[in-house]
């Protein structure tokens, strides 16, 4: 079992740990008196997590299990459909619990499900991949993309309960880990840049103690999203690397000769060009923008992007959550640890940043 570290409040919830947080879901369950409990997972996890889960709750072996497919792609209304019909027909009520096992397709799809069916049921995240643990677990952003936009569809909705356990890391694919880390440096760049550096020399799950670093990432956005819930100010600066880097997704995810990235890879990319606009726009150093590059280069393998690949990515922004009154709004830096928000960019910028990407 893996070390045991302090609940994490945020509103209204607590993000818990390891055997601390099987107690409190224990705790929950007990408390509770829920008249029905579900599970939502995808393949993977139905395989790999669904078994370690039931180890500590043997008595749940017995609830429904709603299995969706993995992978961003199924992240859409029609499988939201599918789970209210499941739930439906297995005589959810109001006073049912959804417990969401799996990365952030299953919890934000989940929670976003749970919110709606009935006008709302209880839910529970059990992140499974550490993208979702440092990310989807905080703040309660549920929702679904459309049509390829990432989460277009969704609603802030806290859950009951998030259970962190590093144990079920074990059996996440190494880019699927890398995906992760990609925010909890994110997570250093716009707040603490001593954490950024500690965290640049990359290690494996087995060849460091990654829960103390899941821990401070979590406390971290926690910080943030609860001076902001629903991002009206502060917020906004986890969106760094996001604005870019959610239309690279968007465009790799809907371009049939394409490979799709995973959600970190995408914001690696974004954080890079970023922190190329932030030299141009807000006095970040040279220096701290190739530091910056080199940390990620060393993460993840370049992208190639073609003249037109790059005019379709940039024709998506248009998309992005955070316009408003048809401006498309940045986050950037002013050193590492100091975001600026709402910055506006001029689309001469965006070549250079590019060129400065793709060079070596």
């Amino acid at each position: 079992m893996s070390e045991n570290l302090k609940s994490i409040k945020g509103s209204n919830y607590e993000v818990t740990f390891s055997e601390n947080g099987y107690v409190a879901l224990n705790n929950l369950l007990e408390s509770k008196s829920y008249s029905t409990i579900f599970i939502l997972v995808d393949n993977h996890t139905k395989d790999f997590c669904l078994p370690y889960f039931f180890e500590h709750f043997e008595d749940l072996k017995g609830v429904p299990v709603i299995e969706i497919p993995a992978n961003e792609i199924n992240k859409h209304l029609d499988t939201c459909r599918f789970v209210w019909q499941k739930l439906s027909d297995m005589g959810a009520d109001r006073k049912s619990l959804l417990i969401n096992l799996g990365g952030g397709v299953v919890t934000d799809l989940g929670g976003f499900v749970a919110s709606t069916f009935n006008r709302g049921i209880d839910f529970v995240n059990i992140p499974t991949t550490l993208l979702s643990m440092v990310d989807a677990s905080v703040g309660g952003k549920t929702g679904v993309d459309l049509g390829g936009l990432k989460n277009q569809i969704g609603v802030i909705v806290n859950p009951q309960l998030v259970l962190i356990d590093s144990e079920f890391l074990r059996t996440l694919p190494k880019n699927e880990y890398r995906s992760g880390y990609s925010e909890m440096l994110k997570h250093g760049l716009i707040c603490d840049a001593s954490y950024f550096r500690e965290l640049s020399q990359f290690k494996d799950f087995e060849e460091g103690n990654i829960l103390p670093h899941i821990h401070h990432s979590v406390m971290i956005k926690n910080e943030v999203v609860t001076a902001d819930p629903y991002e009206m100010g502060r917020r906004k600066i986890l969106n760094f690397g996001h604005t870019l880097g959610h239309a690279i997704e968007s465009f790799f995810l809907t371009d049939s000769n394409k490979t799709a990235l995973l959600h970190g890879e995408a914001i690696a990319v974004g954080m890079i060009l970023e922190a190329y606009l932030a030299s141009q726009l807000c006095e970040l150093s040279s220096s701290e923008v190739d530091e910056i590059k080199s940390v990620f280069l060393n993460l993840f393998p370049k992208v190639d992007f073609s003249k037109e690949d790059i005019q379709e990515i940039l024709a998506l922004l248009k998309y992005d959550k955070k316009n408003s009154h048809g401006k498309v709004k940045f986050v950037l830096l002013k050193k590492i640890g100091i975001p600026v928000i709402d910055v506006q960019i001029e689309d001469s910028y965006f070549e250079g940043a590019f060129n400065y990407y793709q060079k070596d």
